[in-house]
């Protein structure tokens, strides 16, 4: 075991932790972050997406050992965060979610992709969205969830 220091949804703590721990199995097993969803363990299917010092990592292949000192959040980090609020109201208005287990993999990677492009067009929300798997609503209604997220993001700020 290896102690670590990390900020989890903006709580530091130190724990020991076995250095071939995943930060997914970490998140949901030892945190009880269960947002954090494990579908494929290779990182080829987004749903344990989470942000790693504000860039979006699969935590299924990051060591939780590698985050020593590190800020992780998780999709529960987001419950206070108005722009989250806008995207995941847009997916519940764009009918952009069903079965829920790719769901916050997705909004982890929408907030992602509004916060690079402001105005994302169709081809860069796919192309962005390449990495994340859906198997039940098909992309039409996460692409037009997060278009019309970004655009009502992008005029609140004007």
């Amino acid at each position: 075991m290896t102690v670590t220091h990390l900020t989890i949804n903006g709580e530091t703590i130190s724990q020991d932790i076995n250095p071939r721990e995943s930060l997914a199995d970490f998140l949901r097993e030892r945190r009880n972050l269960t947002g954090t969803h494990l579908g494929c363990e290779h990182g080829a299917c987004g749903a344990c997406t989470v942000s790693l010092d504000g860039m979006v990592v699969r935590s299924c292949v990051v060591l939780a050992v590698m985050c020593e000192g590190r800020k992780i959040e998780t999709i529960e980090g987001t419950r206070k965060s108005e722009p989250m609020d806008v995207i995941r109201r847009h997916f519940h208005e764009k009918h952009a979610l069903q079965c829920g287990f790719c769901t916050p993999g997705m909004l982890m990677m929408a907030r992602d992709i509004i916060a690079r492009y402001p105005e994302p067009s169709d081809s860069v929300i796919r192309s962005q969205l390449s990495g994340q798997i859906c198997r039940c609503t098909g992309y039409a209604g996460i692409i037009a969830a997060i278009e019309s997220a970004a655009r009502e993001i992008r005029d609140a700020v004007e």
